[in-house]
């Protein structure tokens, strides 16, 4: 069994009084979801996040480290993959794609995400982030 670890966020704005996240779509696979990506070298779970939504995306963020919530699936028979979310608080809104991996980008109303994202397990997050962010 291999397994494969990787870190990512649920990335908020606040945007004419309403919290707003931001959602990807993989080019891939053609699901909705949060930027993640793989744990590099001797990278935190923090800074491979950072990292990732950075290169991802194009946002600078500020990552809260005390929300994390893990989600274990096997995207191959032979393969388990855990993948660490944290919480994070957008610095720049104006987002800039990685063409190769992302085929779309967009802030989506926290009480809406529910219904574009596509994993089950994600709108769970969805869920205990928006509780989190709204205090």
């Amino acid at each position: 069994m291999m397994h494969e670890k990787s870190c990512g966020a649920i990335v908020y704005r606040k945007h004419h009084g309403n919290i707003e996240i931001l959602l990807i779509k993989h080019v891939n696979s053609g699901h909705w979801s949060f930027p993640k990506g793989h744990v590099e070298a001797d990278e935190t779970e923090v800074e491979t996040a950072a990292r990732e939504i950075k290169e991802e995306t194009g946002l600078d963020v500020i990552i809260d480290p005390t929300f994390r919530e893990t989600v274990t699936y096997f995207p191959r028979k032979d393969t388990q993959k855990v993948v660490v979310y944290f919480i994070a608080r957008a610095k720049n809104y104006d987002f800039v794609r990685q063409e190769e991996e992302i085929a779309e980008i967009k802030w989506v109303d926290v009480g809406h995400a529910t219904s574009v994202l596509t994993y089950e397990n994600d709108k769970s997050i969805v869920n205990k982030a928006k509780k989190v962010i709204k205090d």
